[in-house]
């Protein structure tokens, strides 16, 4: 079965979706993008994606080419037209096509609008089990973040850094203080409290970091939100991953040195139960 993509007004298969080599996104990464995941065919979480793709869009003086009504039919008739029950669903705008010039083109362009999807990915249970190892890494990106735009060499040669050392990701600090991974969101755990780093321009305003912060308040799961040093971070019980597709993840090593005691935690266990409670009763409606 041929997988079907939404590209600027149509729904065609994916072998036929084609971009100008003058979109503004191919030529300078000037584009934002959301990346939702679809449990039973339900894009979770979509209002507060689609919220933070009107942030970015507007951040970096995008036109929002549809309101959240057309947003949710679009991204519903990709799930749909596609042969997968869970979905990781990914959508992209770019500034458009116009002649290769380092200014915004004027008049503005028509967005070039993205839609895609593939098979739901996640982290096996084995892998959860024994949790990733990570190294550190001095955080050289950008100073905006909070935008998710597309522009992501930085994180790519970060990520990179990790692969060749054998681990699963990397956690980035700015001056001495956690910032976030290549691609997710940092919580550590320490005497039984949940911190996270605050959110500001440094970090990107993870769905799933909302989600866990949500939680956590439900269940009166202590938390805090603050800097994390260097220091607090090797001397964490739990260290955990967030993001829309790997949900929650436990790291185990840091840097070569065990997390606690090497183990998923028990803190871990808790919200992890919870999000997955939380998620089934979303996939069933």
């Amino acid at each position: 079965m041929s997988e079907t993509v939404y590209l600027n007004g149509e729904f065609v298969p994916k072998s036929d979706a084609k971009v100008s080599v003058l979109d503004r996104g191919f030529i300078f990464g000037d584009a934002v993008y959301e990346l939702l995941p679809a449990y039973n065919r339900r894009l979770f979480r979509l209002r507060e994606h689609l919220a933070r793709l009107r942030y970015s869009l507007a951040s970096v003086r995008i036109a929002n080419p549809y309101d959240d009504e057309r947003w949710s039919e679009l991204l519903q008739r990709v799930v749909d037209a596609n042969p997968w029950d869970d979905q990781s669903v990914y959508l992209q705008v770019t500034r458009g096509v116009a002649p290769r010039d380092q200014p915004f083109p004027s008049p503005p362009v028509e967005p070039t609008v993205l839609i895609m999807s593939s098979p739901l990915r996640q982290p096996t249970e084995a892998q959860r089990a024994e949790g990733y190892k990570v190294i550190t890494r001095e955080d050289y990106r950008w100073l905006r973040c909070d935008i998710k735009t597309t522009s992501l060499i930085a994180n790519c040669l970060l990520r990179q850094e990790a692969v060749d050392a054998g681990c699963a990701e990397v956690i980035l600090l700015r001056d001495g203080k956690v910032t976030e991974a290549s691609s997710a969101n940092v919580f550590i755990v320490k005497d039984g409290i949940i911190v996270a780093p605050p959110k500001d321009h440094l970090i990107l305003p993870g769905i799933t970091y909302d989600l866990v912060l949500e939680l956590a308040k439900a269940h009166e799961l202590p938390f805090e939100m603050r800097d994390i040093t260097l220091t607090e971070l090797y001397a964490s019980d739990e260290v955990w991953l967030t993001s829309s597709i790997r949900e929650i993840m436990p790291v185990t090593v840091v840097d070569g040195m065990p997390v606690g005691n090497g183990a998923p935690g028990p803190v871990y266990r808790a919200m992890y139960a919870l999000y997955q409670d939380y998620k089934e009763k979303y996939a069933r409606g």
